[in-house]
This record gives C-alpha cells, sequence and structure tokens, in this order.
C-alpha cells in the first residue's frame, strides 16, 4: 500500500576498537574516582585519626564518650578505659567508645 516494506542491511557494521570501549567505560571510571576522593579517601583518614587519638590516651586525659558522658580517664588498659564521670564514680568503656580528647581544664568539677 503506501508503507514499503524496510529490510535490514546485509553489510556489518564498523568495529568501534578500542577508542569505543574506552569512552563507553570513561563516565564509571570517573565516577569510581570521584567517589574515591570524596567519600573513600577522607573516611580513611578519619580512622586513622581515631585510632591515633585511641593509642595515645593516657591517664589524666579528659574525654567524651559516644553516650555523650564527659570525664576524665584514670586507668588505660589494651582494650578498656576507666573515665571518672563524677567524684567517686567511675565507668568502665571500651576504647573505640571514646570519640573525643578534650583540652586539659575543661573538666573543672571532677
Amino acid at each position: 500500500m503506501f508503507i514499503s516494506n524496510a529490510y535490514a542491511q546485509t553489510a556489518g557494521a564498523a568495529d568501534p576498537g578500542l577508542m569505543g570501549n574506552l569512552t563507553t567505560f570513561a563516565p564509571l571510571i570517573l565516577m569510581f574516582v570521584v567517589m574515591y576522593f570524596l567519600m573513600i579517601r577522607p573516611q580513611q583518614k578519619r580512622q586513622k585519626e581515631l585510632k591515633t587519638m585511641m593509642d595515645a590516651l593516657a591517664k589524666g586525659d579528659e574525654v567524651i564518650t559516644v553516650g555523650g558522658m564527659l570525664g576524665r580517664v584514670i586507668k588505660v588498659t589494651d582494650t578498656y578505659v576507666t573515665v571518672e564521670v563524677a567524684a567517686g564514680t567511675e565507668v568502665v568503656v571500651q576504647k573505640n567508645a571514646v570519640t573525643a580528647l578534650l583540652p586539659k581544664g575543661t573538666l573543672k568539677s571532677l
């Protein structure tokens, strides 16, 4: 009628070669590089700083725990830290529960 039949051509398509494959994966590679510098690398740096802080904990340091308790370190072992949160009140926590060191003299009430 009015519409003619369309037939597929028998000749093969040209091979895109190496450049075609590279441009296909370029956005994926670029996304991974951006994710590495924006997410993975800062997280690794933060973990390294926390590990250094935990290894440097010493008696007399003033710390903040994960639960928000402020206290002074009175005893340090390999995996646990004893923190004095009030006069005569001691709490034993894991080293990884300590989130930050406070400057000396921050806690005056203990």
